[in-house]
């Protein structure tokens, strides 16, 4: 028998949020435009997931304590890894990424990855930004990685040498 996936929403400041978990792991955490799965099992799990962003959007929680992983080559799991090392209310640049990777000519292939991140905010994709501090794509829109970024800043007290 294959495995199912359990899946829950969460209505958030910003979106609708879907959240897919399998095998004891979140799988995915995707902003969505309306609930697309008719069966929804909201697992220990996925109810955990659900606490978590909530504590996050009130500005509580500064990092995610959740099980997750994404299927990528070892190159995008690197970049994934490094992504989720940027702490809240702080920002990096693809160029920073390929050269913490050991890989400087890789910037192109960084943005592509991260575009790739199916763990929205988990593993957080937004705080990847332009070396000239421009928002610079973001799978799920602009105006989505500018509230995240501005709602992080709020919640985390002065940092020296923000970018954002």
């Amino acid at each position: 028998m294959k495995d199912a996936f359990d899946i829950s929403y969460y209505l958030s400041p910003i979106g609708l949020i879907q959240i897919k978990s399998i095998n004891h792991k979140i799988c995915s955490v995707l902003f969505v435009e309306k609930e697309t799965e008719a069966l929804m099992i909201d697992s220990p799990l996925n109810k955990e997931c659900i606490k978590q962003l909530k504590e996050y959007f009130l500005g509580t929680r500064l990092h995610f304590d959740l099980p997750y992983f994404q299927i990528g080559t070892d190159f995008q799991q690197k970049v994934w890894h490094e992504v989720s090392k940027i702490t809240y209310g702080d920002t990096s640049t693809y160029a920073l990424l390929a050269h913490k990777i050991g890989d400087i000519k890789s910037i192109r292939a960084i943005g592509t990855t991260n575009g790739k991140n199916k763990i929205a905010i988990i593993v957080p994709c937004h705080r990847v930004i332009g070396t000239d501090g421009s928002l610079t794509g973001y799978a799920w829109g602009l105006d989505k990685k500018e509230w995240l970024l501005k709602h992080e800043i709020a919640h985390s007290g002065p940092v020296d040498g923000r970018l954002f």
